[in-house]
């Protein structure tokens, strides 16, 4: 059997891939910055999983990965925003190519972004600098250039789910007439597991699309054609960049930071050069409409096997690490602590399990304000809903936390706070005693965290006093 290395394993793309590979009969090691968000499944597969902590801007780390790997997946990339961007995606694949050369692995596979323009954004130009890094190492490599991925959680669905869900005449940047070509999650799926250790892609790159050549305008219209909704879209000649960005970051669920880098790279045309790579693989890639039909009817099952809200570029943390906040801090702290004897133990953790999202919380106004709050100061808001209605993982995002803990049958759920706050949030809920125990803790950061607690405060009787007594009772 052999071992495949796959970074970037709890991102969009990694969380979709491992399960395919397993079933492909390969043996994973799952490299992640953060052990405590990804776990093994139940099932038979778990023994064929290996999962490892490494960072890949931090040398000292890189020891873990194994020497006896066949072959490996580069999945990762930044749309952060981060100022020194460009330097880091590039310290990231100098390390990575360093490390692999160093193993006994044959081929190495890249998920990258079309780039057969002259002048290129900064994300995709970046992009271009990591693919020419890793083709320096002493493996076989192969570049997997595509646009907007199309499926179930993936941002650039969203934004369009989004924009056309929420606006029947939109007033819209030029960069709407704008040519993409873009692609199912199901088709990119296909390339990147029937690449794996085919000798006719070695050191070669291959752009990989749907048949489809769209403009963004084009893309919104056939998404509201496939619901049945009708929209009226006009674009202005003027609107610049920052503008644009902000347009997307009010409307749609993106984050400011995110809004921006997809901006940037809007305005460049992805269009492939060719599709050689699928009558060479014998893929046939679906149509646009397709892919929104197929992303339509998972979303319906609650079928999202991964999300962009749940990667940390969906918040405003730069932490890429979950635990560091898995311990409570008790000194220094506000802690709003409340309990009630609940009625029927797996109600109450049902009930516990389906906060936030569509289902929302106990006086949704006001958390609805504290969202919009959040909003107009840059942070995420409410905007980022759930990936699933009524299962949680660790790593997840829910609304405007994180979810750092939660483990059904001990009935304990622990939530850290992403929104902009002088200071860091918990919120806790746990089953003992025949008691549901809710405990919010705030640990300020200097007078204005303080003040910023005192001025709430008054709220907590009616938020989490009902709160409580809605998740044990089910009485609002």
């Amino acid at each position: 059997m052999k071992k495949i290395l796959l970074t970037g394993a709890t991102g969009y793309i990694g969380k979709r891939l491992l399960p395919a590979l397993l079933e492909n009969n390969y043996k994973v090691i799952c490299c992640t910055r953060d052990k405590y968000r990804l776990k093994k499944p139940d099932n038979d597969f778990a023994e064929h999983i290996e999962i490892i902590e490494v960072d890949f801007l931090k040398p000292e780390t890189l020891s873990a990965i194994p020497e006896d790997i066949d072959g490996a997946y580069y999945l990762m990339h930044s749309m952060s925003g981060a100022k020194n961007f460009e330097d880091l995606e590039q310290q990231t694949a100098i390390n990575f190519t360093k490390a692999i050369s160093k193993t006994n692995c044959q081929h190495v596979i890249y998920l990258t972004g079309i780039v057969n323009e002259k002048q290129l954004s900064k994300h995709l130009a970046s992009r271009l600098k990591v693919e020419e890094e890793l083709t320096k190492g002493n493996f076989h490599f192969t570049a997997l250039r595509a646009g907007i991925i199309i499926g179930s959680g993936s941002a650039s669905f969203e934004i369009i789910r989004d924009l056309v869900e929420k606006l029947p005449i939109m007033i819209t940047p030029k960069w709407l007439h704008t040519k993409c070509q873009p692609i199912g999650i199901a088709n990119v799926l296909d390339f990147l597991i029937k690449t794996l250790f085919c000798e006719k892609t070695y050191d070669k790159n291959f752009d990989i699309a749907s048949p489809d050549i769209l403009t963004y305008k084009e893309m919104l219209l056939g998404y509201a054609e496939e619901r049945g909704l009708k929209r009226y879209i006009y674009t202005l000649p003027v609107m610049t960049p920052r503008l644009s960005s902000y347009w997307l970051y009010f409307i749609t669920s993106t984050t400011y930071r995110l809004a921006v880098a997809l901006v940037d790279s809007m305005k460049i045309a992805v269009v492939a050069r060719d599709q050689k790579i699928n009558e060479l693989l014998a893929v046939q890639p679906f149509g646009y409409k397709e892919a929104i039909k197929r992303t339509l009817s998972k979303i319906e099952a609650h079928e999202i096997v991964s999300s962009w809200r749940d990667s940390f570029v969906s918040s405003l943390s730069h932490k890429n690490s979950l635990e560091q906040f898995m311990e409570v801090p008790k000194h220094g702290c506000f802690v709003d602590l409340k309990s009630k004897t609940y009625q029927n133990k797996q109600q109450t953790i049902d009930r516990i399990w389906s906060l936030g999202g569509r289902q929302g919380w106990y006086a949704q106004r006001l958390w609805k304000l504290r969202g919009f709050i959040d909003q107009i100061f840059g942070g995420v808001g409410l905007r980022r809903g759930r990936t699933h209605p009524t299962k949680l993982a660790v790593g997840d995002a829910l609304d405007f936390w994180r979810v750092l803990y939660a483990d059904r049958e001990e009935g304990k759920l622990l939530l850290f706070a992403e929104m902009k706050l002088p200071g860091e949030a918990w919120l806790e809920f746990k089953l003992e005693n025949n008691k549901l125990r809710q405990k919010a803790v705030f640990r300020p950061k200097g007078i204005l965290g303080r003040l910023y607690w005192y001025t709430v405060f008054p709220f907590h009787g009616i938020v989490f006093k009902g709160l409580v007594n809605y998740l044990a009772t089910g009485n609002k």
